[in-house]
């Protein structure tokens, strides 16, 4: 029942992950035709980071990894996990109206801290402006994230999945009403931002209350409960830390060169699409079932959930990052090249696309290798290689800026994301058998690897042969998606060749459950 668990877990919050960064990709389409890489356009993605930094660093990052874990065992001793919770609650909450007063009053004073480069022009004002109006978002979907790790906690993954599905479902409203009546579009979309936090909050917390968690708010008070929490929880704060470090040298490198904002935060979004899809979805699913199978003392089941995991995670990432590398420029042309988005807009954003491609698989072992540590309550290892990332993301990025440009970022970004990747391998291989990949993930590997390039080769080939296709107007999203599905129908044949893993794995690993 455990592998049944683990795949439909993972099924339900890649399948409901995918439907949100399909429609984050219609937002962005929209997006790009209507501001472009424009100043408006920056000032907007600056506003919109904020609170999703600071939601990284208190809910998602650091809050949960120590929450989920410790309310995991409460449920299953009976330990009073509701009284757990609705102190977790109660504190998250008075922690995050403080924050959200503060980052009114001092909201120039953060603009500058992530992007200094606005400093001389007007995006300085638009983006204040944009941030005092979105940093609300922070307290509902920081409160959401809580309540979607409860959710996860007791299996219950279908609400916490949708619940993203909703920011761009209002993205994509308030983006047709501003073209609709004509309203400001930056100002539009700020307001949209809040407004989606809500709605996230009130569906995970009515599911909450259907699965028997009716989380209401209380006096505050500090619990040896929550007193552990917070213990477990500082230093994976601190790594949240290095990591939005990390985004924050990227952003004030780019903020110096025109557009370079937008471009990668354009490239952004299409490498998300299989992150968010494999890697976050398996990140989810697996800390839960990992501390269970460690406090049942299964650490056969714990490798083997591990192995699997990393197994599905690069059986799809290894040929998204070959696509990414190999065809940019035609994934950025068709989806965002019309209105506002030049063709200088495509070439760059397609350059900055095929550098975060290279990284994509570092990022998703991340995903997989990091509920190691967690699950064992162990959050200071992880940090200490997020400090080894920073280093390496900051000398490139600044280092290489004045020689490469606003590309510098990007090699950053994915360098450092190796770099970590590299620390968290070793360390979960000298932690002992139970948290090392087992011989059949190396040996599908090699197959995956194998049939990756075949793909990659293929999709060389068939952009030659498409080429007038995707230059024409009318054809080119049709000629985009024959490219695709060439590619896919390539990789998992070639994948039968190269005994790489296939569907009929998944079956097996259902019906070992």
């Amino acid at each position: 029942m455990a592998a049944i668990r683990l795949v439909r877990g993972f099924l339900t919050v890649g399948g409901w992950t995918a439907m949100s960064r399909v429609l984050g990709f219609v937002r962005d389409i929209a997006i790009a035709g209507a501001m472009g890489a424009g100043p408006v356009a920056e000032a907007f993605f600056i506003a919109f980071s904020l609170p999703n930094m600071f939601r990284r660093f208190f809910a998602e990052g650091a809050f949960n990894t120590a929450f989920v874990p410790m309310f995991s065992k409460k449920v299953e001793a009976g330990d009073q996990p509701m009284e757990f919770a609705r102190d977790a609650l109660t504190g998250l909450a008075s922690i995050l109206l403080l924050l959200t007063v503060i980052a009114q009053i001092f909201m120039p004073a953060l603009v500058l801290l992530m992007a200094s480069g606005f400093a001389a022009d007007e995006r300085l004002d638009l983006a204040t402006l944009y941030g005092r109006i979105a940093f609300p978002y922070i307290f509902f979907i920081s409160l959401s994230a809580l309540v979607s790790g409860l959710l996860n906690a007791v299996g219950r993954f279908s609400a916490a999945a949708a619940a993203p599905v909703l920011l761009n479902v209002i993205f994509i409203a308030a983006i047709a009403l501003a073209s609709y009546a004509g309203y400001d579009i930056g100002l539009t979309l700020s307001w949209a931002i809040p407004i989606a936090g809500v709605a996230q909050l009130a569906l995970v917390w009515t599911a909450a209350a259907r699965a028997g968690y009716r989380l209401l708010p209380r006096r505050p008070r500090m619990t040896p409960e929550l007193k552990r929490l917070a213990i477990i929880a500082g230093p994976a704060a601190l790594a949240q830390g290095v990591v939005q470090v990390n985004l924050l040298v990227g952003r004030q490198v780019s903020s110096f060169f025109d557009g370079a904002i937008a471009w990668l935060s354009y490239a952004d979004r299409l490498y998300q699409l299989p992150l968010g899809v494999v890697g976050i979805g398996i990140g989810i699913v697996l800390l839960p079932d990992l501390s269970r199978r460690l406090r049942a003392g299964d650490e056969g089941g714990s490798r083997w959930s591990l192995s699997r995991a990393g197994e599905l995670a690069l059986l799809l990432t290894i040929p998204s990052a070959v696509a990414l590398v190999v065809i940019p420029l035609p994934l950025v042309s068709v989806l965002f090249e019309r209105g506002a988005f030049s063709a200088d807009d495509t070439a760059k954003t397609a350059l900055a696309v095929a550098v975060y491609g290279l990284g994509l698989p570092a990022f998703v072992l991340q995903k997989v290798l990091q509920p190691v540590y967690f699950a064992r309550g162990n959050t200071k290892t992880p940090f200490y290689f997020a400090l080894l990332s920073l280093v390496v993301n900051a000398a490139l990025a600044i280092g290489l800026a004045p020689v490469i440009g606003y590309i510098a970022a990007a090699f950053g970004t994915t360098f450092a994301g190796w770099a970590m990747t590299l620390a968290l391998w070793v360390g979960t291989a000298r932690m002992g058998e139970s948290t090392r990949f087992d011989p059949r993930f190396w040996r599908r590997l090699w197959g995956i690897l194998g049939a990756s390039v075949v793909m990659g080769a293929e999709l060389v080939g068939a952009v030659i042969v498409l080429g007038p296709m995707l230059g024409t107007p009318g054809l080119k999203i049709v000629a985009l998606v024959i490219l695709i599905l060439s590619g896919i129908v390539t990789y998992f044949l070639a994948g039968r060749l190269f005994g790489a893993v296939l569907l009929s794995d998944i079956r097996a690993m259902v019906r070992r459950g």
